[in-house]
């Protein structure tokens, strides 16, 4: 080995030996921020099942106790009969989310559990688990509040909706028109019963307006106080459901977990019997007047109380609709009602 290759190898490691320490000297290198928070979201779905119970919703609060023939009475009982139990519980827990969905403290108390990744997970378990775990987040009860306005405000409406058409029962018998038999009365029972089982579709402008409210536009307008516990099913699984769509668990990929969430059986009993009550009313009133009894009783008073029940809303007392609700007004001037059952205005 010559003098100079051996020298070229001492200046070689003594070059390697200082790069050594110059990198051993340099800062080390920043730590790698960890990724952000999935963005709040609920699937479309979801959504679509929220608007299709508000354009029943809003279609039976329109219905006029100003009747002035039978074709009205039958517009009226077609359209107040038009949806389907299972539907409208879905719907309404749906729509329950979408309102915890615009509480901003709620939201906040979620996301602060969506910063790490593994926590974010854990809580989503833990809801999947058991819903009534998101009681014990923050924002909880002005969440509970919103829901409770969103949906036994509808309920209310119906409700009190059903009392002035249930009214109209005896106020349209000074008329001679509702005095007639109902033609083809049981074909317009049979279609009552397949608009009971058929789907309602969702408006368009409806569905864009409550996607917009899930990522916090004012698109619902609700004017709601905290509630405190305990709360009903149907809130409860409603505010799940708002939880797990601001952890990132609410979108398509999710909806296995998320739409057993959109059911509350106590909720979906009452509805049903609100129909085989209708079915019987119908079945035996002959005089579109008893139709109109039907209509206010049977569709808007039960299927309102249904809704502020499923909401934790104490049901309202009312002397006029407590007496012999299930029964035909008699005929004005009459002694009997139908059947055997007596009865005053």
């Amino acid at each position: 080995m010559t003098f100079a290759f051996r020298v070229r190898r001492t200046l070689s490691f003594a070059a390697l030996a200082a790069a050594a320490v110059l990198a051993a000297c340099a800062e080390p290198p920043a730590p790698q921020a960890p990724p952000p928070p999935p963005a709040a979201s609920l699937s479309p779905k979801v959504v679509e099942q929220a608007a299709a119970y508000r354009a029943y919703v809003l279609k039976a609060q329109a219905i006029s106790p100003q009747f002035t023939n039978g074709q009205a009475v039958a517009e009226g009982v077609r359209t107040g009969a038009a949806y389907e139990p299972q539907q409208m519980v879905r719907g309404a827990i749906a729509y329950g989310a979408v309102a915890a969905m615009q509480d901003q403290a709620f939201v906040a108390g979620v996301r602060s559990y969506a910063i790490d990744a593994q926590r974010r997970q854990q809580v989503a378990y833990e809801i999947m688990k058991d819903p009534a775990y998101v009681v014990g987040i923050a924002g909880s009860s002005s969440a509970a509040g919103h829901v409770i306005a969103a949906i036994g405000g509808d309920g209310q409406k119906l409700l009190e909706q059903g009392r002035m058409v249930k009214q109209a029962a005896y106020d349209v018998q000074r008329s001679s028109w509702s005095k007639a038999e109902v033609a083809g009365r049981a074909a317009r029972l049979t279609l009552a019963k397949q608009l009971s089982t058929t789907p309602v579709l969702p408006d368009v402008g409806e569905t864009s307006r409550l996607q917009a409210a899930t990522v916090g536009a004012p698109a619902l307008g609700l004017v709601a106080q905290p509630a405190t516990p305990p709360y009903s099913p149907v809130v409860i699984r409603a505010m799940a459901v708002a939880a797990l769509a601001n952890l990132g668990y609410g979108d398509d990929a999710s909806l296995e977990q998320v739409m057993p969430l959109l059911a509350d059986p106590a909720s979906a009993s009452c509805l049903n019997m609100s129909k085989l009550n209708l079915y019987q009313c119908l079945a035996v009133s002959k005089p579109h007047y008893e139709d109109v009894f039907c209509l206010g009783q049977h569709v808007l008073i039960d299927t309102g109380k249904c809704l502020m029940k499923g909401a934790g809303l104490p049901e309202p007392t009312d002397g006029r609709i407590a007496v012999a609700a299930s029964v035909p007004p008699t005929p004005v001037g009459a002694e009997k009602a139908i059947g055997t059952s007596t009865r005053t205005r």
